[in-house]
């Protein structure tokens, strides 16, 4: 039986090279940024501006704009938060989408019950937002819009450069969790206009607990964190340099290779979307062009998605049905509410992310096994009453 990882979106194994290159700083190079008096902590200081460096470059952004985190879901709340309090004054309204990743809606709810303004815009059957849903929901009061970059369950790409564009032009900050996109697309934040960005380390081969927020020079945020005043006193906290020295390698190693990735994965990514779509009663679940090379999301009428994931995990291929924040709900995915899918349907979800590591061979032995798992699942419910609740 071969061990099969097809949830790439929940997270990635370290790189050989990024751990090559935290190693040091877990070992015998432990000394902490700000202790610049003695050589350890100047050692440390160094890896710290020297990670900011390789970021911003890999980014398309300043060193000045880079500011570390414990990840992603961090810097989501920071961002939205931050611009929400600094900006109380002009207004309480803020616009996203109904398929945001949850750290950034259960933040836009706590500040709902602070008094504050939400507008979710719908999106399509694809998952893609209108730009002209987003020019007609900014208000007088508007000060923040953000839009995911990439949807991490189907994958879905926004048109954020557009986005950012409208949002210039009405004078409102516009923040992107780009936590799926960075590493595994083109992500210029120079060229793409944003105010404020997210990335995590552990969704490109870096470690877990580690990330950042971009911060377009001038951009006024509160700070989330208080404290010694590290990051040039805007989120303090002694400073992960081992992660951080980890997340700068595998951005720079990430955007080296990005070019030669996107056509490897996305290659292996059709290729399972033309096999897997031969099964009766199967859809596609996001853009079928606009879409990250790595994530192949599927619908299977009259299937449970849970079932489906407990049956490859049988034969050695780890998979998701979804959000790998929220595969204990037995809800349906709300990113596929959204696109209009019925209950019936979206419960039978199937998310298949790949990338770096994933070999041909893996893609043949999905391709082999899945059809035989979905027929049997069908036979077992035969007779169930699959219709909404």
């Amino acid at each position: 039986m071969r061990n099969v990882y097809a949830d790439y979106a929940a997270t990635t194994r370290i790189s050989d090279g990024v751990l090559a290159a935290m190693t040091p700083y877990l070992t015998e190079e432990y000394g902490n940024a700000s202790s610049v008096y003695y050589s350890m902590g100047r050692t440390a200081k160094k890896a710290l501006d020297a990670a900011r460096e390789s970021c911003a470059a890999a980014l398309g952004a300043r060193p000045g704009e880079i500011f570390f985190t414990s990840g992603g879901t961090e810097a989501d709340n920071w961002a939205i938060r931050g611009a929400a309090y600094a900006n109380i004054k002009k207004g309480r309204h803020i616009i996203s989408s109904a398929i945001e990743h949850h750290a950034v809606l259960h933040t836009l709810q706590a500040l709902e019950k602070e008094g504050f303004a939400v507008t979710l815009l719908p999106v399509d059957k694809y998952g893609l937002i209108s730009l002209s849903d987003v020019e007609n929901a900014i208000r007088d009061d508007t000060t923040l819009i953000t839009i995911m970059a990439a949807n991490n369950e189907i994958g879905t790409i926004q048109p954020i450069e557009e986005i950012a564009k409208i949002a210039a032009a009405r004078n409102v900050l516009f923040h992107t969790d780009s936590v799926q996109a960075a590493g595994h697309m083109r992500l210029d934040l120079s060229v793409l206009g944003v105010s404020m960005a997210s990335v995590s380390a552990h969704k490109l081969h870096g470690p877990k607990g580690v990330g950042l927020l971009y911060i377009k020079e001038g951009t006024r945020v509160n700070n989330l964190l208080e404290g010694g005043g590290q990051e040039r006193s805007k989120r303090s906290g002694t400073e992960n340099i081992a992660g951080i020295v980890g997340l700068g390698a595998a951005l720079e190693d990430a955007v080296g290779s990005l070019q030669d990735e996107i056509t490897r994965v996305t290659a292996q990514r059709d290729r399972l979307i033309d096999s897997l779509l031969k099964i009766p009663g199967s859809a596609l679940s996001g853009h079928p062009q606009k879409r990250l090379p790595g994530i192949a999301s599927f619908l299977f009428e009259r299937v449970e998605g849970e079932s489906m994931i407990l049956s490859l995990d049988m034969l050695g291929i780890s998979a998701s049905s979804g959000s790998a924040c929220s595969t204990a709900s037995l809800d349906p995915s709300h990113v596929l509410m959204a696109c209009g899918y019925p209950h019936k349907l979206a419960h039978g979800s199937l998310r298949l992310s790949i990338g770096r590591y994933t070999a041909d061979e893996d893609i043949d032995y999905i391709i082999q096994v899945l059809p035989g798992i979905v027929q049997k699942l069908r036979a077992r419910t035969q007779g169930i009453d699959f219709s909404d609740k």
